[in-house]
């Protein structure tokens, strides 16, 4: 009987010190945030190798997909989100045409320049490879803590410039080919012949359809990386249903 007294006491005394001690627990657990990385990688099972990988893999099957997309025939010409439109400085000139009879010259323009950015696309590829290895561990916190496309404003940020760099002759030798020179000439001629005082605007052609391809591209990347996150139906291998899976 003394026994079973002194045991309930112990285990009485215990209880009330813990709850002594529970407000203060509760103080020191205030304001503690569990790491983005365990809230988006599914609960916080995966190490850091795994979610980097993850997040690469993410990003390499998006920017292929991405580039497979944008550098078909029509992949921006008919894809009305990213289509290469006419400069604004330009818009009203080839309205006038437009009316004047000379919509085709303004339909071929605008054809060209999306041809040209089709043909620039693939050589994407190589930077997206490049960047996708240089991303550190640092770099997957930031970006896992972000939005839908937060992997895809980062990887713009890092390799954009150097895009444009390497796009820019890509593009000015597939307008030549493709005949963005020649239609843009056909269509300043025919507006500068038919229209009295009828002067365009001088413009950066190169610059012009390298900076349009480049946004195209990066938009179609954000979509394959939204898909990733948030379509269980997107993840298309063991490591992406692991990291992105909930």
């Amino acid at each position: 009987m003394k026994k079973k007294v002194f045991l309930l006491s112990v285990l009485f005394l215990s209880a009330m010190t813990l709850l002594s001690y529970a407000g203060t627990l509760d103080d020191m657990l205030k304001g503690v945030k569990l790491p983005a990385v365990g809230e988006i990688a599914g609960g916080g099972g995966k190490d850091d190798n795994t979610v980097v990988s993850g997040l690469k893999e993410a990003l390499s099957i998006g920017t292929g997909n991405a580039v497979a997309s944008t550098s078909k025939i029509d992949g921006y010409f008919r894809n009305q989100i990213i289509k290469v439109l006419l400069p604004d400085k330009i818009q009203d000139a080839a309205n006038i045409l437009g009316k004047l009879g000379y919509q085709k010259q303004v339909d071929n323009f605008v054809l060209s320049m999306n041809r040209a950015a089709e043909k620039a696309a693939p050589k994407a590829k190589t930077f997206f490879v490049d960047a996708i290895k240089a991303m550190t561990f640092e770099d997957a916190k930031k970006i896992l803590s972000g939005g839908d496309t937060a992997a895809t404003e980062y990887f713009k940020s890092k390799t954009f410039n150097k895009l444009q760099d390497a796009f820019k002759p890509v593009v000015s030798k597939s307008m030549n080919e493709v005949g963005v020179t020649r239609s843009y000439k056909e269509m300043t001629g025919k507006y500068t012949s038919t229209v009295p005082f009828g002067k365009m605007e001088s413009l950066d052609l190169d610059k012009y359809v390298t900076d349009k391809a480049l946004d195209g591209l990066f938009y179609m990347v954000g979509q394959e990386e939204k898909k990733i996150r948030t379509d269980p139906a997107a993840r298309v291998t063991d490591l992406l249903k692991s990291v992105f899976g909930k």
